[in-house]
């Protein structure tokens, strides 16, 4: 007997090809109505829910599948996953964690990069045939003083980067790490005081919630540059947005918004923010890679039947 999958997210191309000879798929609408009549209908016979990082597993879905046993999300955060319910109820959660540390990596360092050398400023004049007019100078990037708030794969393989650019590195998490040379902050505030770039790559969810506050932001300063490319919900935007008014920071560069894909107008008027739609991870190679790891987790788990 065939075994009921919910197709309720945004998949990379590779994923539905390799299971639908093997499940039978069902795709969650978009309208509430028919979707709660799909649910009805077949919710009690669904075992399996493929999904992404941002559209999640909202508590009402999990509610409708009372026979669900894995989720199989793309992407590696598990914030809108709702894991404490899943696994309260048995349910596995599996994700695609590795594959797209290089690539969100090198996004943190393009970001650097356009931020501190204004980038896009002087690529909007060269299409407004303005040339150099009213471009300021940028600064550099070598030498300056990097922050790493989440020191974990990522944040290991921006650090590995950053050492090409001679940057002194820093890092700050919820506990010291023996295994790397680089300098440890008790403190998120202590650890922006000696960042030149904060970069951002803390998981969302309650505990990190605007982790970098109104203190923090002046910690980094008016020449600091704030990097997210975490979650959107780890930053006050609100006190972002005014430290970037007021010159209480030099620039931000994010790839990541509280409230996905909605853009505060403030932060489309400052010239002094890079903005990119969460895209850090954006490549053909690993969105592949991706999809592998979704299919390969459903097909892991159900190997046997």
């Amino acid at each position: 007997m065939a075994i009921d999958i919910l197709v309720a997210g945004r998949l990379p191309p590779n994923v539905l090809p390799q299971l639908e000879d093997r499940f039978r798929l069902h795709t969650l609408p978009r309208d509430d109505d028919e979707a709660d009549a799909m649910l009805q209908e077949v919710g009690g016979s669904i075992r399996g829910l493929l999904t992404n990082a941002a559209q999640g597993a909202p508590e009402a879905l999990l509610a409708a599948l009372p026979n669900l046993e894995i989720i199989s999300s793309s992407g590696v955060g598990t914030d809108a996953l709702n894991v404490e319910i899943a696994e309260g109820r048995g349910i596995r959660v599996e994700t695609t964690p590795g594959v797209l540390t290089d690539d969100v990596a090198d996004g943190a360092i393009a970001l650097m990069l356009a931020t501190t050398r204004r980038l896009m400023q002087a690529e909007r004049n060269v299409r407004a045939g303005r040339w150099l007019k009213d471009l300021p100078l940028g600064n550099r990037m070598t030498g300056k003083r990097l922050g790493i708030l989440g020191l974990g794969k990522i944040g290991q393989a921006l650090a590995r980067r950053a050492v090409a650019f001679d940057m002194p590195i820093a890092y700050h998490q919820r506990n010291r790490n023996p295994e790397v040379p680089y300098t440890y902050h008790d403190s998120v505030v202590s650890l922006a005081e000696a960042s030149d770039f904060l970069v951002v790559i803390v998981p969302g969810g309650p505990a990190t919630e605007n982790m970098v506050d109104a203190q923090v932001l002046d910690a980094l300063g008016p020449e600091g540059i704030l990097i997210n490319v975490g979650r959107g919900s780890t930053v006050d935007q609100c006190e972002l947005i005014r430290a970037l008014q007021q010159g209480r920071i030099r620039a931000a560069g994010l790839d990541v918004l509280a409230d996905e894909p909605h853009v505060p107008e403030a932060l489309l008027e400052l010239d002094n923010v890079v903005l990119t739609p969460h895209y850090a991870s954006g490549t053909i190679e690993t969105r592949l890679a991706m999809g592998q790891r979704v299919a390969d987790n459903l097909l892991e788990y159900f190997g046997a039947e």
